[in-house]
């Protein structure tokens, strides 16, 4: 099946399949959930015992590839093409990478996960010095940079396959390398079948988990009661919003509230800090961190093989697989707004700065939490923790001042992480059945949003949400066998892109160089002045179109098999050359801000310049060269052709 025919908006296989399959697995947990919840712990334990192994292996050649890519000459390449710029600022990118990936978590298990490492640690004894250091260390381990790896490979993966060449961006294109165009037939819809009920379940899910503490909340501040049916509604009421905020899109709803929980998130991140043993607090975090560190690497490979326990099942195996179930989803939405990034600044966004931000937020809420017990004698909020980890954290801030107004904002900022879950996870379900198209009509966003707080509320209903959440994790062994291929076709395809960028290096000199026939003041005018759109237009069909036919006919007279596209601001060579990539030569009319230098008339009073211009700049196959080519002669233009043919004779040369 061609690209072309894969431009209708909605994927009919993956879509019906998918919903279908969704309703019969739904039916099985809700219907018979102790049934369910016995066959899905017994895949579980089947895999923990067996295949521990191979979920540690995993994560450690995902953390160690993308800290290769990053550091690697493959970090210069963008995700999109060579002019390509990012669409969102640097602080809001952040920001919606972290909502998706961690906010929610880290809400309920900040001062839970470190607690219950302190009362029950894997190797030191409970409730002493090393059991507070242990317990901080393993919470770093399971929050820090192999979680947030596993997100980055995926999404470097899908973006580099959408943006660089023009794949559906969705996770059938990983296996672009390996099976080539199969991805548009059954071997793709399978992948993103599989892709689409894991996102579902998993999201599913956690939304039936997190209404328990936003129910816990609400019962501490207002005395709201417990119970499923107060859960159900809340979780109607974070669906209404979040197909609200699927209505207006990525670049309003979840963007906007992605911004407005990460300011909330550092506020009362630096409240909790300020009110607390605030010294205390920031040499353990450079304490944790540096144990950490150097603990890394054995942390990375312990599988307790020598010394036989349930811990690591508990804990690692149960994260490493969460975090892998997670990803097609958090990979997924990751790439989709991180267009225009390198690979380098990507790494740097997504592996390093939320790690060091997410490890200094346990650190905050957890030693915090962990110092109230040791040091304050606070047993009831250990007590808490063992018998109802959804109130943990509000037990915790009762502790400070104006504890109530800081249980609202943690309730607020728990709803609003649940509807940017829930709507970050539809747009991401929608592109999947959707061949990656993000602009889709309303329904079909509606429609998985509405989905996945009706298999919420239903499991909730029913008792099927941890037979769910245990067949989820279960799913991340067949997906981890899928990334170390998607992982090995994306190397490949790096090293062909960088024998491409080190052909581009080849025969030094540019063709304007050589552009003897003109006269120097002419090519000075040509340097200093600002062309309107008609000089541009006027430009590429009188000057550079008649160039590239004149190149396509001798390519022709040659044997070769040529096309030359006359479209809208863009006149384009394209030389197939076999089995071999083909040869692409466009200019491009683009609009341009003028340099913020003044001009003078004549009098010398300044004479302010219209704020854009147009230049006429070539593209290659990868993207835009960032040169402009306007005003030089067609001899010049055909020279320049003839040197990137060059050059592209060269980037086959090194491929072979």
């Amino acid at each position: 099946m061609s690209e072309a025919k894969q431009k209708t908006h909605l994927n009919k296989p993956v879509f019906g399949t998918a919903s279908v399959l969704i309703v019969l697995m739904l039916l099985f947990a809700a219907s018979v959930p102790e049934t369910a919840d016995s066959v899905f712990q017994a895949m579980q334990s089947s895999i923990v015992d067996n295949g521990s192994w191979f979920y540690v292996f995993v994560v450690a050649v995902v953390l160690l590839f993308v800290i290769y890519l990053g550091m690697s000459r493959y970090g210069e390449i963008k995700l999109g093409p060579d002019h390509a710029s990012p669409q969102f600022s640097f602080g809001t990118w952040l920001s919606m990478l972290f909502a998706a990936g961690m906010g929610i978590g880290l809400m309920f298990f900040g001062v839970a996960e470190p607690l219950m490492h302190y009362l029950s640690p894997p190797t030191a004894e409970s409730g002493t010095v090393e059991a507070v250091k242990e317990s901080m260390k393993m919470t770093f381990f399971h929050w820090g940079v192999h979680a947030w790896a596993i997100y980055a490979v995926v999404a470097l993966v899908l973006g580099y396959f959408a943006y660089r060449h023009n794949l559906p961006l969705t996770l059938r294109s990983a296996l672009y390398p390996m099976i080539g165009e199969k991805i548009y037939g059954w071997p793709g819809h399978i992948v993103d079948i599989f892709a689409v009920t894991s996102t579902v379940f998993g999201v599913s899910t956690s939304l039936g988990l997190g209404a328990s503490q936003i129910n816990s909340g609400l019962n501490y501040l207002l005395g709201v009661p417990e119970s499923t049916g107060v859960q159900i509604w809340l979780m109607v009421g974070v669906v209404a919003l979040a197909v609200v905020s699927v209505a207006t899109g990525l670049e309003k709803g979840i963007r906007r509230l992605s911004e407005t929980n990460m300011i909330l998130a550092l506020l009362l991140l630096l409240f909790i800090l300020i009110a607390g043993p605030t010294v205390f607090l920031m040499q353990a975090y450079m304490q944790n961190t540096g144990a950490y560190l150097a603990d890394l690497v054995r942390n990375t490979f312990n599988l307790f093989a020598y010394e036989k326990t349930d811990w690591i099942g508990g804990w690692t195996i149960f994260y490493w697989g969460w975090w892998l179930a997670w990803a097609p989803f958090v990979g997924l939405f990751i790439a989709r707004i991180s267009y225009g990034r390198t690979i380098r600044e990507f790494v740097l966004g997504v592996l390093l700065i939320p790690s060091a931000f997410t490890l200094f937020w346990m650190t905050i809420f957890g030693n915090a939490a962990i110092d109230l017990v040791f040091s304050g004698g606070q047993e009831a909020l250990a007590t808490m923790v063992e018998d109802n980890t959804s109130v943990a954290l509000f037990v915790f801030l009762e502790q400070f001042p104006f504890d109530t107004f800081l249980s609202f904002v943690a309730v607020v900022m728990i709803i609003v992480f649940f509807v940017t879950s829930c709507d970050s996870g539809a747009m991401v379900v929608d592109m999947l059945c959707s061949h990656g198209e993000n602009n889709t009509p309303l329904w079909q966003r509606v429609y998985w949003a509405v989905g996945v707080g009706v298999v919420s509320a239903v499991l909730l209903y029913a008792g099927g949400l941890n037979a769910l959440q245990t067949m989820t994790i279960a799913s991340a062994l067949p997906f981890a066998v899928v990334l170390m291929i998607a992982l090995f076709g994306l190397l490949k395809a790096l090293r062909v892109e960088a024998y491409k960028r080190e052909s581009l290096q080849v025969l030094a000199g540019s063709p304007q160089h050589s552009d003897i026939d003109k006269n120097w003041r002419d090519r000075l005018e040509n340097i200093v002045s600002f062309p309107d759109e008609d000089a541009v237009y006027r430009f590429m069909h009188k000057t550079a179109l008649p160039a590239l036919n004149e190149v396509a006919d001798e390519f022709s007279n040659q044997g070769f098999s040529t096309s030359v596209d006359d479209e809208d601001g863009i006149v384009r060579l394209t030389i197939t050359l076999g089995s071999d990539p083909d040869f692409v030569f466009a200019v491009h009319r683009t609009q341009a801000d003028h340099p913020e230098f003044v001009f003078s008339d004549k009098d010398g009073a300044p004479d302010k310049p219209p704020a854009t211009y147009y230049r006429a700049e070539v593209h290659l196959s990868e993207g835009g060269q960032n040169y402009d080519i306007m005003g030089w002669s067609k001899i010049s233009v055909i020279n320049d052709v003839i040197d990137h043919y060059h050059k592209h004779q060269h980037f086959i040369h090194l491929l072979k």
